[in-house]
This record gives structure tokens, sequence and C-alpha cells, in this order.
């Protein structure tokens, strides 16, 4: 099969690679769709996996091609999403049904082999059965979606609550579809994109500013009686996105901190100071993982796509060939690819 194959940080190779083998309690997956996730660009580019050689790829959704012996709910054909993540099952977050905080995990596409191929192996347990009215492209989009709804079903956001999203990528874009689904109001989204905040009026941004032009202080208060926002949603992963989170904010309001911090981290000294004299709370969310596994996250949004209420098609801004990644990924590396929301790759298409 053709996979994408890395060597090394910055040494991706697609080549002619074996079809995985499968045990008894595996699922052969062809892949229809894999997706590029943020961190896959500094995982590629710049960390590397770890150990070489790794295919990378870990959004992606397909078909199955072959089942083991042992799997008993999964038949040849079937349309189906797969989860990266593989607890280890025996530590106290494990046993606790917290397979996000495993301490000992696998993960498809940086610790094993990942979905930039034409084919991957995964235990049946991560292989979860999508309705043949979704899209293999949109099923692709499970992932990154259920890392936010993870986030959200930390919150208690009630109806009427005004929210803010900072940072309108792919995790904003559905942090602003989950947070109108929980009846925010205002829903205010933050970004120094404008193709981003298009993409957020798309989805029900009642408000969308942009810091480079906009007073995002006196807007936002503006637009909430001189509140602030009950809860801010910060997908930019940057200083200045999480200094204005917290500005933003209500007294005894929440941030939600989902971007990676690829450094250290310093807050702004006013910041800072609404954190303590305010009481706000600061929470952080990681993966996408619960009971039942891989988690109610991943059964939610299934269902969300399935009733046509989560909107995904405009994401999706490029379909490429897998013989495309090496340049891909040099290009996104050095930010001279373009406007993109997000890239799928078609291994066998």
């Amino acid at each position: 099969m053709k996979a994408a194959v890395l060597h090394a940080p910055g040494d991706l190779r697609v080549e002619d690679v074996p079809i995985p083998e499968i045990g008894p309690s595996d699922v052969l997956v062809e892949v229809k769709a894999a997706g590029i996730c943020g961190s896959d660009i500094g995982r590629v580019m710049m960390t590397g996996t770890y150990n070489f050689p790794t295919i990378p790829g870990h959004e992606f959704a397909g078909r199955v091609e072959k089942v083991g012996a042992s799997v008993g709910h999964l038949k040849i054909g079937d349309r189906v999403a797969v989860a990266p993540l593989m607890p280890c099952r025996k530590c106290q977050w494990c046993e606790a049904g917290k397979f996000h905080l495993c301490d000992d995990y696998g993960f498809m596409g940086s610790r094993s082999d990942g979905a930039f191929a034409q084919y991957i192996c995964a235990p049946f347990t991560n292989v979860l059965k999508v309705p043949d009215s979704v899209p293999y492209e949109v099923a692709a989009t499970i992932e990154p979606a259920a890392i936010i709804l993870h986030g959200i079903h930390k919150l208690d956001v009630k109806l009427g609550d005004a929210v803010a999203v900072v940072g309108c990528g792919a995790l904003g874009y559905f942090a602003l579809q989950f947070a109108k689904l929980s009846g925010a109001r205002p829903l205010i989204a933050i970004d120094v994109d404008d193709d981003k905040l298009s993409l957020a009026r798309e989805v029900g941004a009642d408000l969308c500013l942009n810091p480079s032009r906009d007073d995002v202080l006196a807007r936002v208060h503006e637009a909430t009686g001189g509140r602030g926002v009950a809860v801010s949603l910060e997908c930019a992963g940057s200083e200045p996105g999480r200094n204005l989170s917290i500005m933003v904010t209500a007294k005894q309001g929440a941030i939600m901190l989902y971007g990676t911090a690829y450094g250290d981290v310093t807050f702004a000294e006013k910041a800072f100071a609404r954190i303590v004299r305010e009481e706000l709370e600061v929470i952080g969310s990681w993966n996408s993982y619960s009971l039942p596994f891989p988690g109610k996250e991943w059964f939610d949004i299934i269902s969300l796509l399935a009733d046509g209420r989560l909107k995904v098609d405009p994401l999706i801004t490029h379909r490429v060939a897998l013989e495309e990644a090496p340049s891909i990924f040099k290009a996104l590396k050095e930010r001279n690819f373009g406007r993109y929301h997000k890239i799928l790759f078609k291994p066998n298409d």
C-alpha cells in the first residue's frame, strides 16, 4: 500500500509498505479520508514521532476491509470512524473511566502507525460505525470535534449565557457550534483572520471581532451589558489568545483552555490580576475520551451528525492525494500554503 512515512523530523516520504496484518481483535480499515491536525505539522516537521519510521495521522474515517475472528459487531463494508487513543486499561485513570489521563497509552499516528496510508489496523474497541448518511470526509472530523465537546462537557453552559470563542480555526469552529447548541447568547467569535470569522458567522456567531481593528473589550462589554462573557473557550493556543480570553470573561466566569503551548506560558499582569481578584476559573481540557469508551463525546457527535445538527462541510477546504503530503507539510511549516481550514488526504482516490 501507499503510505506517508516519517523517517525523521522533516523527512516525510510517500512509499510502498506492507498492508498491516490484523489479529483476532483487530479491524483493517481502508482509509477514505484523513485530516491534518495542527499538531501534525509540528510532529512531522519539528519534534518527530516517538520512534521511526512511523506513519502519522490520527483524524480519519474509512471502510471496514477485514475483521478479526473475535470481532462480532462489525462487518466488511461498514462505514466507520476510528478513535486513535489506545489506553492501557490497567492504570487508576483507566479503571476510573478517565482514559484521556491514561498513564501508559498508545496513540495512532505518533506512538504507532497512523492513517496517512491506504490501510490501518485498529483494535475493534476503537472502531465506531457511523450512519451511511454521514460522508467519510465528515466522519474524519469527529476526532477534533470530540476534543472540543470533551471540554464543553466539563462546563455548565446555561441557556442565554454569553460565550466567547477565541481562535476560530478547526477547534474554534466546533466550539462555536457546541456553544450554540448549548444555548449560548450572545455567541462571540474572536480571531485575527477574517476568513475564519466569516466561517464563524456561517455557523451562528452573533458577533465577530477582529482584534487587529476592533476594540474587543469594549465591544464585548457592550454586547453583554457591561459584564463580560460567562464562559470563554480559548482555542488559539497563543499568549494573546490566552490573555484576551481572560480579559473578556465576567466575574466568577470560566476560561476553558484548549490551545497547546509550545513554550513557557506567561500572563499579562492585568489578566493575572483578573483571575485572582475576580475569582475566574481557569480549566484545562485534554483529549476526548471517557465512558463508554472511546467516550460519550464520540457517540454524541455521531448522533448530532446523523440528525444534521452539526455542520462540517464548510470547514473542509482541501482534498488532496497522499502523494502530495511531503510538499504540503513543507508549505504548512513555512506558512506559504495559502488560505485553508481543514485539509484532508484521500489515500485511496
